[in-house]
Formats: structure tokens, C-alpha cells, sequence
């Protein structure tokens, strides 16, 4: 079965940029649901006892098991945002992924622009996503609860664009809530622990 994770801190820790009342709704709400739904579908299956990731794969563009791809990767999509964030992140890049972007975009400024373009222009829900692709960096995004993990990239970073990440803080302002996720929030130490894999 499918856990659902506490949150890596306290609820209203990514105040003023996040409030504890998103967290609320975002995690205690729609992260449980999707959880909750995920178990309901394998409950009885073969995929009851497989890992979060292999269902993800095992689910994905399979016209069966849509709903089970939407619920499993929207959890895995959630368990990995609240790790790319922490209380007093973002900033400029750190350590090896700070290198890294600095020599494919030339400079931070440069991929910030780009990550906060990816989050804007998705059109509906989804996901910006730093990603490595075959060894090289790239900004992507993707709608809804698709992920990087079923195209063969190696998510590095994820910032939410789904209404309920943002809407109770921002109204329909998606580009401040990128704003301040890039500024105040990016765990660059979880970032640069994903190079690895």
C-alpha cells in the first residue's frame, strides 16, 4: 500500500510564502486524497505491494489504468515538492546543480527565467520541473499528474502550478507564487541530492 507522508516541517514553516493554511488544504486535503484513491484502486491488485515509483511506471499510458496514474503520480508528484522545499530557501543555485546550471544557462537569472516561464505558460494544471535529460539539465513542464520519471528524465526540482498550490495565497497570481517559491523556498541541498540518481 501507498503511505502518505508527514510533512519535512511544520505546517506554517513556509509562511509568508506558503501559508499553513494551503499546507492545510494542499497536503492534509488533496495529497490525502490521491493517496487514498491510489490504495482503493490496487487494493487486491498486483500492484498492491509495489513500490509508489513502479506503479507510477507500470500505470502510465496504459487507457486502463488512468485513474490509477492520475492518483499514484500525483502522489509521487507531492511527495517530492514538499522535499524541494524548505523555510528560508531559494536563492541563487548551490553546489554541484549551481555549477551545473550556471554552465547550460549561463547564469542564474537566466534558468530562473526560464523555470518561472515553464510554470506560467502550463496551461491548466501541472508542474515546472528542472530535470536531468540524458546527462543535460533542462526546464520542462508537464500537465496534470504527469511526471518526468515515465519520459526517462531524472527529476531534480518540481514547483506546483496546480490552482490549489497557490490559490488561497495568490488568486489567480501564478507568477508570484512561482516568484516566491524561487525566492524564499528552493532546497538546493535536496536538489543537489538528486544528481545522483
Amino acid at each position: 500500500m501507498i503511505g502518505f507522508p508527514d510533512l519535512p516541517y511544520p505546517k506554517n514553516a513556509l509562511e509568508p510564502a506558503i501559508s499553513a493554511r494551503t499546507l492545510e488544504f494542499h497536503h492534509g486535503k488533496h495529497h490525502k486524497k490521491y493517496v487514498d484513491t491510489a490504495n482503493q484502486i490496487i487494493q487486491g491488485t498486483e500492484l498492491e505491494n509495489e513500490s509508489l515509483e513502479t506503479i507510477v511506471k507500470k500505470a502510465a499510458g496504459d487507457p486502463g489504468k488512468t485513474a490509477l496514474f492520475n492518483n499514484a503520480a500525483q502522489v509521487w508528484n507531492h511527495n517530492f515538492y514538499w522535499q524541494c522545499l524548505k523555510p528560508g530557501g531559494g536563492g541563487d543555485p548551490t553546489g554541484e546543480v549551481g555549477a551545473k546550471i550556471n554552465a547550460t544557462w549561463g547564469s542564474a537569472a537566466k534558468f530562473f527565467e526560464d523555470l518561472k516561464n515553464a510554470g506560467v505558460s502550463q496551461f491548466g494544471s501541472g508542474y515546472a520541473w528542472l530535470v536531468l535529460d540524458k546527462g543535460e539539465l533542462k526546464v520542462t513542464k508537464t500537465g496534470n499528474a504527469d511526471n518526468p520519471l515515465v519520459h526517462g528524465q531524472t527529476p531534480l526540482l518540481a514547483i506546483d502550478v496546480w490552482e490549489h498550490a497557490y490559490y488561497l495565497d495568490y488568486q489567480n497570481l501564478r507568477p508570484d507564487h512561482l516568484s516566491a517559491v524561487i525566492e524564499k523556498l528552493i532546497n538546493w541541498d535536496f536538489v543537489n541530492s538528486r544528481l545522483g540518481r
